[in-house]
């Protein structure tokens, strides 16, 4: 069940952008030291809970975000209640790219899956920055692209095969692009509703992969991968 807070009570101060370690890899990455001083609005970092809306599906797209650390999945609900995941970003994340076309609305209602910190800056400020620097607004462009590379995956790798095969392919990227196998599991019920498998089935599969040591917990719910055995399932 998401517990809803205001952003108000989740505050914890104002970003310092120039000084970011992710500034190297988030959307502001090709701004000179000269842009920040044309930022006249707040750019803004929070922290979120597990199961804190960041925002709502209708909400008014006025703000874009980057994430700092931690994880947020984003949720679609169907016709008889349920929910269904489309997509989990993760640090270095963009999210809200919606709130490019002037008056439009999140098209998702993104929950924070994990202790999570995001940084908020307003869409304006961003169009405006864009028309002004090519180096930016090819980011947007590539943000937009991954973003759809992003949802063409969950379609094809996440939703087709037998359980084993889906969950091994999210387990999979989960430690895409990492030095290290260790990751980090989510609720079985929302690893459900991200592989459109049932909860019952997601358990059962996760215990099946410890006992075969797939899966080894090094701490409460984190864990190492096996990933040329995992690699084996996936490909079926």
């Amino acid at each position: 069940m998401v517990k809803s807070v205001t952003l108000r009570d989740a505050w914890s101060g104002e970003a310092d952008c120039l000084n970011c370690s992710l500034r190297t890899t988030v959307l502001f990455a090709g701004l000179a030291e000269s842009d920040f001083d044309r930022i006249h609005d707040p750019i803004d970092q929070f922290s979120l809970k597990p199961g804190t809306s960041l925002y709502r599906t209708g909400d008014p797209a006025d703000h874009m975000f980057t994430i700092r650390s931690g994880a947020l999945k984003l949720v679609q609900y169907l016709p008889d209640g349920s929910q269904r995941i489309v997509r989990v970003v993760r640090t270095t994340d963009v999210l809200g790219l919606e709130a490019m076309l002037e008056g439009g609305t999140y098209q998702h209602e993104a929950v924070a899956l994990q202790p999570t910190e995001v940084c908020r800056f307003p869409a304006r400020l961003v169009r405006d920055l864009g028309c002004n620097n090519p180096d930016l607004h090819r980011e947007l462009i590539s943000r937009w692209q991954r973003a759809l590379n992003e949802a063409d995956a969950w379609l094809t790798e996440l939703s087709t095969g037998s359980a084993r095969q889906r969950i091994a392919r999210l387990l999979l990227r989960l430690v895409r692009d990492r030095e290290s196998s260790a990751c980090q599991l989510f609720s079985r019920e929302d690893m459900g509703a991200m592989l459109g498998i049932t909860t019952e089935t997601a358990s059962r599969t996760i215990a099946e992969f410890k006992r075969q040591s797939l899966l080894v917990e090094t701490d409460p719910n984190r864990f190492l991968l096996d990933i040329p055995n995992l690699k084996r399932i996936a490909e079926g």
